[in-house]
This record gives C-alpha cells, sequence and structure tokens, in this order.
C-alpha cells in the first residue's frame, strides 16, 4: 500500500494565538525585567540544539526561512512574488510558520514528519523569484530532504528501525544505545545533555558528543574513556566536547549577564551552576542548580533551563533543550496556594497503600505563570520539574500552571466528536475544568509517589527485609538498583506511562468537592458542570489521540496522547454504558462521544482508582517487566475502536501555534516587550527579531 502524502502535509489554517505577556511584564521592577530580558535570549540561543535533535535538516530549513523573511520588504509577501499565485505563497507561509513553531519540520505533538503543501517545483519558483545566491544554495542543500517521505522516516524514533534521530548522529542500534546509557550511569554520568555517534572506522569504538561552550574537558565530570560490552563485543566511549559550542558561549554570556540582576542568593547559585554546566557539560552542576532552583520560593520572574525532558528520545533518556520564563499571576497562584496547603488531604485519599508514597509529602511552590518565554519545540500547559528523583523525593519540585498557555485560543476553532447540545456548556467551563486538571496533574500526579531504591551507600529507602505487598498480595522483589532511574528502567514509555499515571490522579480526584471550591467552584450544580467536562474532555482528548498512532508501524507518536488514549480505553472497557463511541452512519462521520453523568463518581470512580493503582505501584517498585506489558497491552487500539481512525484524521483539527514575544532593552536602559500579530508572518517576524 502506497503511502498517503496528504496526511502529512502541513497544518492549513492553524489557529495561531499570541501569548500575550506585556501586562504582567509592564508590572516587573526594572531589575526584574533585565533578569527576565537576558533569561530569554538564553534560552533562545538554545532553539539550535532542539533543531539538531530534531532532524538533520531541520536547522537549515530554519535558517533558510528567517533568509527569505529577511528580503521581503515590508514583509508583504503577496506583493513581493505578485507573479506567484496567492495560494502557493499562502502554503509557505504557513509551512514555515510550523516549522517555527515546532522548531523542526517534525510535529513536536506527534513526532511525525510535515511537508510542505506546495510542490518542489512550487517552492523553486519562490526562490528562483529571490534571485539571491545564499538562498539558493541552503534550498538546494534541504529540498529533498524536505520532501522525502515513507513509512519509516515520517516518524522519529530507532535509527534501525528506519526512523529519524538527531540523537543519534548515525547508526546506533537500540542495544548499542542501551548499552552506552548503561556505562554512562555506571560512571555516574547523567545523558541529557549528550548525543551519541558510532566512528566511521570501528564499530566498536563510539563518540559521545557533550553540549558545552568549551571544546574540551575542563571537569572531572568525564573521564577519558570508558571501556564498555555491547551484548559479547568490547567496546570503547570516548567524549567529544563543544557540541553547539558557538550556542552554548552565548548562552553562558546572557546567563552572567542576567546574574548581575538576580533577586537573591538562591538565584545567584542557580545562575552559577547553570553557568558552570553549560560551559563544562556537566550534568552534576546542572543537577546542583535545580537543587537552587527549588529553594527558590515565589519569584517574580520563575524561569528554568536546559536539557528537561526526554519524551523525544526513543531510549528516554537524552533530553530536550527547553527555557522557561514567566511572570506570577498573583490570582490563579493563590488557588493553587491553597491546593499545596491542603495537599496532604487529598494524597491520603488516593487508592494506593501507603508505603508506596513519600515518607513525608514536602509542599512543593506551585504557581500559576504568565509565559514570556517558552523556548523549545512545544509549549506545555503545566509543568512539574525537576526530573531529578532524588531531588524531588529528598529536596522538593516546583509546579507551574501557565495560565496564558490555557486561556489561549484562536477565532476560528471549533470541537468535534461532541454532541451539538453539548457545545456551549463545553465552550463555558473549557479552560476552567482544565486548570483544574492542570493543577491535580502537576501537583498530585508528577508530585506524589515513592521509588523504592538502593542508596548510593547501598543502604535502602524502604524496609528490604520486609518489603511493602504488591499487586499480586505479595512482597515486592523489584526495587531501584544503585544508578538505576525512573527514565533508564522503563526506557522508551518511561514519559507516556508517567503522564498517564499524573492523568489519572486528576480523573481520580477531579471529582472531590473540597478540591474543587478551592478553585471557585462552589455550588454542587457547577461543581457537576466541571466533573462532567473534565471527563468530555479526557475521553475526546483519548479518541483524538488516535491521530499520533500509527497503525502500520504499531507505534505512537506521542506521550500525552498514548496516556490519554489508555485513559479513554479503561472507560470503556467499565461498561454499564460509562462511555460509549455512537454513530449511525457507516463513514462514521457523526461519531460522538456519550458519557452518562449518573455513573462518573460511581463507575468512572471505581474503573480509574484500579487502574491508577496498577500504574503507580509498578511504577514505584520498579516492576518494569509487569509495569511494561499492562501498559502496552493498556494502549494497544483494538479494531473496534482502530476502525474510527480514519474520520478522526478527516476531522483533525491543527495544533494551535503559539507567537511569543521578544524583549528588547532600549538606550535609555528600560526594557520593552513586543508582542506580534496572530498570523504566519507574525511568527516568522517573532523569529527574526530575536537571536539564535
Amino acid at each position: 500500500m502506497s503511502l498517503d502524502i496528504k496526511q502529512y502535509y502541513a497544518d492549513k489554517d492553524a489557529p495561531i494565538a499570541a501569548l500575550s505577556a506585556t501586562k504582567f511584564f509592564n508590572n516587573l521592577s526594572l531589575n526584574e525585567k533585565l533578569y527576565a530580558h537576558y533569561f530569554s535570549k538564553a534560552g533562545h540561543w538554545g532553539s539550535r540544539a532542539v533543531l539538531r535533535s530534531v532532524s538533520p535538516e531541520s536547522e537549515g530549513i530554519f535558517d533558510l526561512i528567517l533568509k527569505i523573511h529577511k528580503l521581503i520588504p515590508n514583509k508583504d509577501y503577496i506583493k513581493y512574488f505578485s507573479k506567484i499565485d496567492n495560494e502557493i505563497i499562502t502554503n509557505y507561509l504557513q509551512y514555515s510558520s510550523q516549522v517555527l513553531a515546532n522548531l523542526g519540520n517534525y510535529k513536536s505533538f506527534g513526532d511525525s514528519k510535515f511537508i510542505p503543501r506546495l510542490t518542489i517545483d512550487q517552492f523553486q519558483s519562490i526562490i528562483d523569484e529571490l534571485n539571491n545566491d545564499e538562498i539558493t544554495s541552503l534550498f538546494n542543500n534541504v529540498k529533498s530532504s524536505i520532501y522525502s517521505l515513507d513509512e519509516k522516516i515520517s516518524m522519529l524514533g530507532a535509527p534501525e528501525d528506519g526512523h529519524v534521530s538527531g540523537y543519534y548522529l548515525n547508526l546506533v542500534t537500540k542495544d548499542e544505545g542501551e548499552a552506552i546509557d548503561s556505562a554512562l550511569a555506571a560512571n555516574g554520568i547523567m545523558p541529557e545533555n549528550i548525543r551519541v555517534s558510532k566512528s566511521s572506522n570501528d564499530d566498536n569504538k563510539f563518540i559521545v558528543h557533550v553540549a558545552s561552550s568549551f571544546i574540551s574537558n575542563a571537569t572531572g565530570y568525564y573521564p577519558d574513556i570508558i571501556n564498555f560490552k555491547v551484548n559479547d563485543r568490547d567496546c570503547l566511549l570516548t567524549f567529544q566536547f563543544g557540541d553547539h559550542s558557538k550556542e552554548f558561549t552565548k548562552i553562558v554570556e546572557n546567563l552572567q549577564m542576567a546574574k548581575n540582576y538576580a533577586a537573591n542568593e538562591n538565584q545567584v547559585k542557580m545562575l552559577e551552576n547553570y553557568i558552570s554546566s553549560f560551559m563544562t557539560g556537566s550534568m552534576n552542576c546542572h543537577y546542583q542548580s535545580q537543587i537552587h532552583w527549588v529553594k527558590d520560593l515565589n519569584p517574580s520572574v520563575e524561569t528554568n533551563i536546559g536539557f528537561i525532558e526526554t519524551y523525544r528520545d526513543y531510549l528516554g533518556t537524552k533530553g530536550e533543550w527547553e527555557c522557561l520564563v514567566a511572570m506570577v499571576n498573583k490570582e490563579r497562584t493563590a488557588k493553587f496556594g491553597e491546593l499545596v496547603n491542603n495537599a496532604k488531604n487529598y494524597i491520603n485519599d488516593l487508592p494506593w497503600n501507603k508505603n508506596f508514597e513519600k515518607d513525608v509529602f514536602t509542599p512543593p511552590d506551585f504557581t500559576s505563570l504568565e509565559v514570556l518565554t517558552f523556548a523549545g519545540s512545544g509549549c506545555p500547559a503545566g509543568i512539574n520539574i525537576p526530573n531529578y528523583d532524588k531531588i524531588r523525593i529528598n529536596i522538593g519540585f516546583k509546579n507551574v500552571s501557565l495560565g496564558n498557555v490555557l486561556s489561549a485560543k484562536s477565532s476560528n476553532e471549533k470541537t468535534s466528536f461532541i454532541e451539538d447540545n453539548l457545545q456551549e456548556l463545553y465552550e463555558k467551563y473549557r479552560v476552567d475544568s482544565f486548570e483544574v486538571q492542570v493543577g491535580i496533574h502537576e501537583l498530585l500526579g508528577h508530585g506524589t509517589g515513592k521509588l523504592m531504591m538502593e542508596l548510593d551507600d547501598g543502604t535502602f529507602n524502604f524496609d528490604k527485609e520486609n518489603p511493602p505487598i504488591g499487586l499480586n498480595n505479595k512482597p515486592i522483589d523489584t526495587y531501584y538498583k544503585k544508578g538505576e532511574t525512573w527514565g533508564s528502567k522503563f526506557g522508551s514509555i518511561a514519559g507516556s506511562y508517567e503522564e498517564c499515571r499524573a492523568e489519572s490522579v486528576a480523573m481520580f480526584l477531579g471529582t472531590n468537592r473540597e478540591l474543587l471550591s478551592i478553585f471557585g467552584f462552589k455550588t454542587k450544580e457547577e461543581q457537576d458542570d466541571i466533573i462532567y467536562i473534565m471527563y468530555v474532555s479526557m475521553c475526546r482528548a483519548g479518541l483524538l489521540a488516535m491521530e499520533y498512532y500509527d497503525p502500520k508501524l504499531n507505534k505512537w507518536g506521542q506521550a500525552h496522547c498514548q496516556a490519554r488514549y489508555a485513559i479513554l480505553k479503561n472507560y470503556l472497557d467499565a461498561g454499564n454504558d460509562f462511555v460509549k463511541l455512537e454513530y449511525t452512519k457507516e463513514d462514521f462521520s457523526d461519531l460522538t462521544i456519550k458519557i452518562d453523568r449518573s455513573k462518573i463518581e460511581t463507575i468512572g470512580q471505581e474503573s480509574i482508582g484500579e487502574f491508577l493503582n496498577k500504574l503507580h505501584v509498578y511504577k514505584c517498585s520498579g516492576d518494569v517487566i509487569n509495569g511494561t506489558n499492562f501498559y502496552n497491552e493498556q494502549t494497544k487500539i483494538p479494531e473496534e475502536i482502530l476502525k474510527f481512525r480514519d474520520i478522526i484524521l478527516k476531522k483533525k483539527l491543527p495544533r494551535k501555534q503559539l507567537v511569543q514575544a521578544n524583549t528588547f532593552v532600549n538606550e535609555d536602559g528600560s526594557v520593552e516587550c513586543r508582542e506580534y500579530e496572530e498570523s504566519c508572518i507574525g511568527m516568522i517576524e517573532s523569529f527574526a527579531q530575536r537571536e539564535c
């Protein structure tokens, strides 16, 4: 069967919304504005690290788009290209906007490749009209890669399976990649800031490319070589420093400037460790930075930076660069503060034995933020970090809800697969219910649970002689050995599995009336509506998730989507007509999600509780075999559900693109926050006016 090229076309008429931040930025002091300004610049300088980790051609496409833009007078593309059909120019702009919004030519949400809606000859006509040697050369370097497409390179994933990954610079097999990760862990080296290649002359020699401004080993964190085995082969690992050296030099310079405007000693120490980490490549320094970051409570400007999330590495160990700079929304934060203060009460309601919970819950800093900058491939609605297990367990973590991401909405968005008579209620409570869900997800989802671990000194953080009782009513016999982490042990499913656990916590506790009152929903009628719309939103998200499943490869392309499908499947399996997918037409064009509101707090609550308990105990006990089997089985799509995938693709709505502001220091020393129009040209202009 030939590949359906159309399903890989760049989104048409994607909603574009501005992340409006000026109001909150203008409320900052001058020092705070300068701190935010230089931190944002540091973050954007890491954009090329993202591009390079996506695909070999992404950076070249990025450069091509920005070089073209700088040649267009008054940014009037239609007038400049008057000899070319308007539709061709529109399709070019929509492709360009999507590349920039995703920082690459693979969707940040789904990891599938997208190609322009214009032919290669039409794209060539744009290049020819510009008549610029540099742009012609840039296009020639990437044009075949832009359009290259087959069933394998259409997805990010394992190179040995023919998929694409910028984390592996040539063919490194899964066995080799896992052996390298194990060898690094055995030497106390965290792999988030690396890429890997194999020597061109010797299949048994590998190079770890370390992101750093320095081009030589300037720290005792790395040995010169590591000897290790891949199956029975003797192999050698060496280190090459200075991956992204030019950009990391700029990152360091801007963080040094930000340090001049730090508000307190914790921020100073955090920045000193960031700077050391990005100069030398030491992830231990980054680890230390996060300790000071966690201790920096209630800042006016919240920040975080580094190789944070590992979703896009198919082995689940190498991170993607991101940077957050945001201002506090004090009104929303007050709600989250009350949720934090009462967190212990809600944790006690969760469906697992207390032995699988932390001995002492450390209330985190939980803040609602308005995003100024999110430098990365996509902006989430909420964040729970750091991802370092030992910091989370022993010191704490922070939760942030990104308010202007939650509320960002373009005028041309529509809602599919829900009944007409539900549209008004859905729109009324869409944002409010999502705010509740995100709050619970980040605080009580990611924030709960105790991993049974062997500590560095050989002791255990649980009673090894009398371990907790597992799901089989017997003492658990698995745990995290020294050097093992959640990500290294559960590998490629770790990200999705954890998102599913956190989402399930949100659904389980989302029916708690006392908790809902914290968010301002006091009456039973309003609480009922919030709960109902939360269920509708989750089940709809689980249905739409099938867009990101490739039935030919039996592969999920997005962690959150796989997680939400698993929850939908759980509700469908609950029976008793609780959740149904109804239709009357043979082409399923009238497919609708039906939820029996009267059964949410009985059948729904019981089914999600049992499901959540399994996810949690398998994770906490490090039971990778049973946990993996359970999750993979739960995220298989049977034919009676998979048959709806075609109509989901036909009705799919383009993912929203978010245009971010830039800041500038004026001659008089003031700092300006500049926003851009909600359009493809506004997206391109926002990138053209920043250094990256």
